[in-house]
């Protein structure tokens, strides 16, 4: 089964041709980032009159790298939430013309559903390979826009253990990079800074380690404040901040102080859900950090980790292709018609079967 598949759902414009939910045979991503870094983040405006010029484009180029039509798919795919309602506008509508043309079916997809199959699309140098059917799997959705912990009984059934309380993790990085003026997109931007620094440099929180009531929810504004507060006391302290080796333990400590809670709450979710396999996606799973202590520390669990390659980490349409197919699947039905929506704050479809105690 071929689908074309549409990801708008923030600022990159996608198109992607996806087999079989797994194989790959165009994806295609139009950046804006340039557009938005004088704006130190995403302008909703800008994104969505973006969108409009570049997703003709860029679905002609999926079509062309794949050797393909709109007529030669068994279906279109289109993100239609959670997002920027403007930016998921253009490609829902673009995707209901496609589909109405060509007379195909018409498939909605969440969002985050879409990064959690990221990890089942198929990929050169990805040596752990895809994640088995050996249910439960735990998956961590960490982004810009969403920190999730998400226990995953079946494909398509799924249960919200918890998430952020405030900062999704992305949005730390941005406001931490900003404060360090690193510029925009935050999360490159310290992994780079942090090259050569010390992560234990400076004690910094980690919020709700210990907070039975919050075992799986995460918190970040803590440590937002703090990294804010400890650049005031350097600064009166007459410590340049601009000095590279102060820069990097600065980074560093701020990255590590992210992915330990982010790697022991994940820890914990797959201990109480007895889950054999750990899926990691969403655009900070391209963190080195992230993904090394995720490596070390779930090795030594004897928990297989999946993370997908760096190229399928941020916002695609590889991923919407691949959750598309896995849902067309388990409902065999001729898909979701023209009368689809989009959902600024669209939930994954929760199961009922309570998580063991």
């Amino acid at each position: 089964m071929k689908i074309l598949a549409i990801e708008t759902s923030c600022d990159e414009t996608a198109a992607a041709v996806v087999e079989d939910g797994r194989i790959v045979h165009s994806n295609v991503v139009a950046t804006q980032i340039e557009l938005h870094r004088r704006f130190g983040g995403v302008f909703p405006e800008v994104a969505s009159r973006q969108h409009v010029l570049a997703i003709q484009p860029v679905i002609a180029q999926a079509l062309g790298e794949a050797g393909a039509s709109v007529r030669s798919m068994d279906a279109i795919a289109v993100t239609h939430g959670p997002g920027l309602v403007g930016s998921l506008l253009v490609g829902v509508n673009v995707a209901k013309g496609l589909a109405f043309a060509a007379n195909r079916p018409l498939l909605a997809v969440n969002h985050l559903e879409g990064h959690i199959y990221s990890n089942w699309l198929d990929a050169p140098g990805r040596p752990q390979g895809r994640p088995t059917e050996n249910f439960p799997v735990i998956v961590l959705i960490v982004s810009g826009g969403h920190t999730e912990l998400i226990e995953m009984r079946g494909h398509g059934c799924y249960r919200r253990l918890g998430g952020t309380l405030d900062d999704a993790a992305g949005e730390a990085f941005d406001k931490v990079a900003r404060l360090l003026d690193l510029g925009f997109p935050g999360g490159p931007a310290i992994q780079q800074a942090a090259v050569g620094g010390d992560p234990t440099a400076f004690d910094l929180p980690r919020a709700l380690r210990h907070d039975p009531a919050h075992r799986f929810d995460f918190s970040f504004s803590g440590l937002k404040t703090a990294m804010l507060n400890l650049t005031r006391r350097l600064a009166d302290q007459h410590e340049d901040l601009r000095n590279p080796r102060l820069l990097a333990d600065l980074a560093a400590s701020f990255q590590q102080a992210v992915a330990d809670v982010l790697v022991e709450k994940t820890i914990i979710a797959a201990q109480v859900a007895s889950a054999r396999q750990v899926c990691i996606c969403g655009g900070v799973s391209a963190n080195r950090c992230l993904r090394t202590t995720a490596e070390d520390r779930l090795r030594a669990l004897e928990v297989q980790l999946y993370i997908p390659p760096f190229v399928y980490c941020t916002d695609n349409a590889a991923m919407i292709g691949a959750a598309a197919y896995y849902n067309w699947l388990k409902r065999n039905s001729a898909g979701d018609g023209m009368t689809i929506d989009v959902h600024a704050s669209l939930p994954l479809t929760e199961m009922t079967e309570p998580l063991a105690a």
